[in-house]
């Protein structure tokens, strides 16, 4: 009977062994492998923290700048979201009132400008430290300030000829069919400014049209999936609900701007 036991442990042992081969072999074929490269490099640069990140910053400080400079422009900052999300008619009700003013006059004090300002900064130099950490270019001083800088009136032009496009089209699939090119033309001039020109434009192209593929999936998958969430939670928790969608949709934005980047540097 004893003899009996060890020969069941040694093949218990023997099967343990080889399931773990087995699994160890997976592991490194994947690994090895394109989808695995790009899954390590990924998890290096820590892209799901860093989108929260994102998300966090764009919920603090971005969106108050940008509510205050579409306002001081005659737009409307919740238009600009609405096109961003590509969402439906309901769902744009939705999102509209939480941006609803209460008030057609605005004033700033010198305190709340620099504040405004400041916030808008951290959100691009988060965007910069990204980029430098994906692209493998260290930082260069006051020169990244001054990118900075530049970045967020390049971000403020692309959103209102976003805008300016959805009116003029009344969105559908012609307004998608031109937002490939505006979404190259704003990624790739976004990397190349905030990278203080310090990596060709050329050696940009495959990660900026990457990411401006993301980014269009990420629109048509938004018109379809948070358009029903938006309505949803509205519903179920009031404008609280909606916040926490748009929450969700910019840690993807954070995703996609890793993916992009990372895709583009594996290719080329």
């Amino acid at each position: 009977m004893g003899g009996g036991r060890d020969v069941s442990r040694r093949d218990g042992r023997t099967r343990w062994r080889r399931a773990d081969q087995r699994w160890r072999a997976a592991v490194r074929r994947f690994d090895e492998s394109g989808a695995g490269r790009l899954w390590g490099r990924l998890s290096a640069v820590d892209f799901f923290g860093h989108s929260f990140q994102l998300a966090a910053l764009g919920l603090l400080c971005f969106f108050p700048f940008l509510i205050i400079a579409t306002a001081a422009a005659g737009h409307d900052a919740a238009t600009v979201l609405i096109g961003w999300l590509g969402l439906d008619e309901q769902a744009a009700r939705a999102v509209s009132s939480l941006f609803a003013p209460t008030t057609t006059s605005y004033s700033l004090t010198a305190t709340s400008t620099v504040l405004l300002v400041l916030g808008v900064m951290a959100v691009a130099g988060t965007l910069q430290s990204w980029y430098r950490l994906l692209f493998d270019v260290p930082g260069r001083g006051w020169r990244d300030t001054g990118a900075r800088l530049v970045w967020v009136v390049w971000l403020l032009g692309y959103a209102a000829a976003q805008a300016a496009a959805g009116r003029a089209l009344g969105g559908g699939f012609l307004t998608g069919l031109l937002g490939f090119p505006w979404a190259v033309v704003f990624w790739w001039g976004s990397m190349y400014v905030l990278l203080t020109r310090a990596v060709p434009w050329r050696a940009l192209l495959p990660a900026a049209l990457v990411t401006s593929g993301c980014w269009i999936g990420l629109g048509v998958f938004s018109a379809h999936y948070f358009s029903a969430s938006i309505v949803a939670n509205e519903q179920k928790y009031g404008p609280i609900g909606v916040v926490m969608v748009i929450l969700s949709w910019l840690v993807a934005v954070g995703v996609v701007i890793h993916l992009g980047a990372v895709v583009g540097r594996l290719l080329r």
